[in-house]
């Protein structure tokens, strides 16, 4: 396969990006996408070139780090697949393929097409954990937890924080992201003590960081590579009212 690449440049946060042109030759249908920029990087780095910068470390679709717009579409065109997982096979001989960073104004460009996504890492330390008592673990079935809650549960803790949903939303709104973390423990046991702390605090970092607010558009879930359910959403902003009239009910 040979491709050409118009791919986003940016060497720092401070200077103004643009868009350069690249040429792949003899791309493998099989290699994945970032596999692909591993060989466009080797052929710019022996000409002296600036290689691109992009993030990637597990390359198994479970760290979230290698998130793109590949296309206009947060991850590229496969549903249910993260970028590094993205083979070149979905793509036709001779395309022309448009890759940039997250857009987001909660995440900066920092280089090329790595953002700072440490605005997710401040929402999770804002309440996405639950307090335990140190020592030794208790047996795993002390609490007994029906299949459904778990499922549900589990459904929601495949999420990776890679960020595609804030740059698929119109409004760069993460809440498929909060919500997922909200209703992972929400729904266990071990979430109950910090239930209502949990889910006002994560809300209100999230509008801290400056991200928007969902309108249901949907285009979160449809690029979410784990295919995490807007139900999430809805259970988010369930809880959260309920939390405030809980409290506004004991402030009384």
């Amino acid at each position: 396969m040979n491709l050409t690449l118009r791919i986003w440049r940016q060497a720092s946060p401070d200077v103004q990006g643009k868009f350069e042109t690249y040429n792949a030759y003899d791309v493998s249908p099989d290699a994945s996408f970032l596999e692909m920029l591993d060989a466009v990087n080797e052929r710019l780095t022996l000409e002296s070139e600036s290689p691109i910068a992009f993030d990637s470390d597990c390359r198994e679709g479970i760290c979230g780090s290698c998130g793109l717009m590949i296309n206009g579409i947060a991850h590229g065109p496969e549903s249910g697949t993260a970028t590094c997982q993205l083979h070149m096979r979905s793509f036709r001989d001779g395309a022309d393929i448009l890759v940039e960073p997250w857009r987001a104004r909660a995440f900066p460009v920092i280089k090329d097409l790595i953002v700072d996504r440490s605005a997710f890492d401040r929402i999770i330390q804002a309440g996405g954990y639950i307090s335990a008592n140190t020592g030794s673990a208790p047996d795993g079935n002390a609490i007994l937890i029906g299949k459904t809650i778990v499922d549900h549960a589990m459904d929601a803790a495949v999420c990776i924080g890679c960020g595609a949903c804030a740059a698929a939303c119109p409004n760069a709104s993460p809440s498929l992201f909060v919500g997922a973390k909200i209703t992972h423990l929400g729904l266990l046991p071990q979430g109950q003590p910090e239930r209502d702390d949990r889910v006002i605090r994560m809300v209100e970092q999230m509008d801290v960081e400056g991200f928007g607010v969902c309108s249901w558009h949907g285009e979160c879930q449809a690029v979410c590579p784990k295919e995490i359910s807007i139900d999430t959403i809805a259970r988010m902003y369930r809880d959260f009212a309920h939390a405030r009239l809980r409290n506004d009910a004991t402030r009384r």
